[in-house]
C-alpha cells in the first residue's frame, strides 16, 4: 500500500441505502482518494431488502479495506465518518449505519449522518464546480426537480408514484433483458433504444410540476405482451416519453428560477440520450449543462464522504444516540449551511 502524506482532513462515507454497499474516502479539500462499490445483484426479481443487508453486512470488512488500500491511508487519519442516514430501504440502511458507528466509536471521531439526495446533488456540484443549479434528480429510487433556496434544496416537482429509474427497471425485467455483472437494466434499454425507429404513442402523465411513470410502465408492458411490436421501438418510446417528462419540468423550473446551471444527476443521469435533451434546455436558456461523472451516478461512497466533509466542515455533526436511520427523510428537511 502506498502511503500518503499526512492530511489536514479526511472524511470517509458509506453508502448502504439501497443494493449497493459503497465506501467512499475524501480529502477536506475535495480530492476522491477512493471510491469502492460492492452491488447485490438479486437471483430474479427486484431488490430483496434483507438479501441487499446480508450482502452489505457480509461485504463490509472487504469493501473497507479496499478503500483504505485504494485511498494509501489508514484508519488513524481520518477526521470524521459519514454515512446515508435515509432515504432508502430499513435493512440496508441500517447495515451501513451500524458500520459507521463502530468505526466512528472505535476511531474516536465524529460522525455524520447524511442525506441520499443531497449527496447527489453535492458530487455533481463539486464534480462539475457548479453553483447554484437547477438540479434534475433521476435513479432507481427518486426522480425529482430540486434547486436551492432560502437554506435547503427545494423540490419545485417530483414523481407521484414510481421513479423514473424504476420505471426502466421494471420494463426491462419483464421483457426478459439479461444484465451483465455491474450493469444496470437501464443501460440495456438505452442500447436498444438506439436502434429503435417508430414512436408509439404511450401515457404521457405531466400533473402542474410532478410527474406519473405507472401508466406509462403499465401501458408498455401491455404492448409487450401483445407481441406484434419490436422491441427496440418500445425501448426507444419509452424512453422518449419518460425523459420528455422530466424534461419539461426541468425546463419550467429553469425558467422560473433564472438560474444559470442544470445539473443531471442520479443513476439515470448516465444516458445519453437523457443528457442531450437536457443539454437542449440548458443552451436555450443560456445556462451551463453540468452533468455527474458516470462513476459518481450511481449509488457510491464518495458522493457521501463529499457530503460529510461539507457537513462536518460547518459544524453539522449526529450524535451516535441520535443517528436512528429516516427512510423518508426528505430533501428540503434538510438544512444546508454550506451553501450560500
Amino acid at each position: 500500500m502506498t502511503r500518503r502524506k499526512p492530511m489536514e482532513g479526511c472524511c470517509l462515507g458509506i453508502e448502504s441505502t439501497a443494493d449497493d454497499f459503497s465506501v467512499g474516502i475524501a480529502t477536506f479539500n475535495g480530492e476522491i482518494l477512493a471510491n469502492i462499490i460492492s452491488a447485490y445483484m438479486p437471483p430474479e426479481g427486484g431488490i430483496h431488502p434483507r438479501e441487499a443487508a446480508r450482502h452489505h453486512a457480509e461485504n463490509a470488512s472487504k469493501v473497507l479495506e479496499e478503500a483504505f488500500k485504494k485511498a494509501g491511508i489508514k484508519p488513524k487519519d481520518l477526521s470524521v465518518i459519514a454515512f446515508s442516514q435515509g432515504p432508502g430501504l430499513g435493512p440496508c440502511l441500517r447495515t451501513g449505519a451500524t458500520v459507521a458507528r463502530a468505526l466512528a466509536s472505535y476511531l474516536g471521531v465524529q460522525l455524520v449522518g447524511v442525506n441520499h439526495c443531497v449527496a447527489h446533488i453535492e458530487i455533481g456540484k463539486l464534480k462539475n464546480d457548479a453553483e447554484d443549479p437547477v438540479t434534475l434528480y433521476v435513479s432507481g429510487g427518486n426522480t425529482m426537480v430540486a434547486a436551492f433556496d432560502a437554506g435547503r434544496y427545494r423540490v419545485f416537482g417530483e414523481t407521484l408514484d414510481i421513479a423514473l429509474g424504476n420505471c426502466l427497471d421494471v420494463f426491462a425485467r419483464e421483457a426478459g433483458l439479461r444484465q451483465k455483472p455491474g450493469e444496470p437494466f437501464g443501460a440495456i434499454v438505452e442500447k436498444l433504444a438506439r436502434n429503435g425507429r417508430r414512436l408509439i404513442p404511450l401515457p404521457y402523465t405531466v400533473k402542474g410540476m410532478d410527474m406519473s411513470f405507472s401508466g406509462l410502465l403499465t401501458a408498455s408492458i401491455n404492448m409487450l405482451k401483445k407481441g406484434d411490436l419490436k422491441l427496440e421501438d418500445l425501448c426507444y418510446s419509452l424512453q422518449e416519453t419518460a425523459f420528455s417528462m422530466v424534461v419539461e419540468v426541468t425546463e419550467r423550473a429553469l425558467a422560473h428560477t433564472e438560474k444559470k446551471e442544470v445539473l443531471l444527476t442520479g443513476g439515470v443521469a448516465a444516458n445519453r440520450r437523457l443528457q442531450e435533451m437536457v443539454r437542449s434546455i440548458a443552451e436555450e436558456h443560456d445556462a451551463r449543462f453540468c452533468t455527474v461523472p458516470k462513476e459518481f451516478a450511481v449509488d457510491n461512497g464518495a458522493m457521501i464522504a463529499w457530503a460529510g466533509v461539507l457537513a462536518f466542515t460547518h459544524g453539522v455533526t449526529t450524535p451516535i444516540d441520535e443517528s436512528f436511520v429516516k427512510l423518508r427523510w426528505r430533501l428540503e428537511e434538510v438544512e444546508v449551511p454550506w451553501v450560500k
